[in-house]
């Protein structure tokens, strides 16, 4: 079977920076990532290079910045009085923090804190980021009824039937 809309995919992987070879993700000592395709589970360059694809396909690709995490812009990341964080118990550099802005909610990380000032920066880690990848596909079926319903991939004893749970103690599908 091909990879195509509404198929489970199950593959592993590899992913680093395109620049500096850094390593920035592996599936090859756990799991292979299973995943919904077409769903946009997936950065948009990755799933385009899966298309048609077979269980046992391996290949390499380099995915340029936009096709990945997008490019990086600097109106995201801005120098804020330190007093803004007042109501935070302890702040440190790398984290993560939803903040109000005139969009509403946005995910940004303190990238640098320094005197008087904080900066956040509401661009993620890997924006600009080229990246190339080492992928090798294991499985390609259809997906169930089930899992198209509920928007993710089920495993044989399925978390979503009966009373069964995830580790976390609630409904999966919750």
């Amino acid at each position: 079977m091909k990879i195509a809309e509404n198929t489970v995919v199950a593959m592993h992987y590899s992913v680093k920076s395109a620049k500096d070879g850094q390593l920035i993700d592996t599936s090859k000592n756990g799991e292979p990532l299973a995943f919904l395709y077409g769903r946009g589970f997936l950065i948009k360059g990755l799933e385009q290079q899966l298309a048609d694809k077979e269980a046992g396909a391996a290949f390499n690709c380099k995915i340029e910045a936009a096709d990945a995490y997008g490019e990086y812009h600097d109106a995201l990341a801005q120098k804020l009085p330190i007093d803004v964080f007042d109501h935070i118990e302890e702040i440190h550099e790398g984290m993560h923090l939803r903040a109000d802005t005139d969009q509403g909610q946005q995910s940004v990380i303190i990238t640098k804190i320094e005197d008087d000032f904080v900066t956040v920066d509401g661009n993620h880690p890997l924006a600009g980021v080229a990246l190339e990848f080492d992928v090798e596909v294991i499985e390609v079926r259809a997906a169930t009824d089930e899992e198209l319903e509920h928007g993710h991939v089920h495993k044989a004893d399925s978390c979503c039937s009966g009373d069964k749970s995830d580790s976390d103690g609630g409904s999966c599908c919750g």
